[in-house]
């Protein structure tokens, strides 16, 4: 049987994102088009979308039941999101 590779229909970015701060903390998990499930270490459920802007960058927001939040962009080589604390995340779309 041959098995087709589905898109989503507005050509968002889906797989497994990872991402690192610069204190070696890791948030992980997979995605689907503009719907976006992580998880860190400590068990914490980060949920989130992707929206593409109109310069063709894509705009991330991730938010967990506790009310902490991560945003950021990409620019369709890697992802770049800032925490309410200020730390930088970076990571990649695998």
């Amino acid at each position: 049987m041959i098995y087709r590779k589905r898109r989503n229909k507005l050509g968002m970015p889906s797989g497994f994102f990872h991402f690192q701060d610069t204190m070696n903390r890791t948030v992980s998990g997979p995605g689907d088009g503009d719907y976006i499930h992580l998880r860190d270490e400590f068990g914490n459920e980060w949920r989130g979308v992707a929206e593409r802007q109109a310069d063709d960058t894509i705009r991330y927001r991730f938010r967990t039941s506790k009310g902490d939040f991560i945003s950021g962009i990409s620019d369709g080589h890697g992802v770049i999101l800032r925490d309410q604390k200020g730390n930088t995340w970076r990571g990649f779309l695998d």
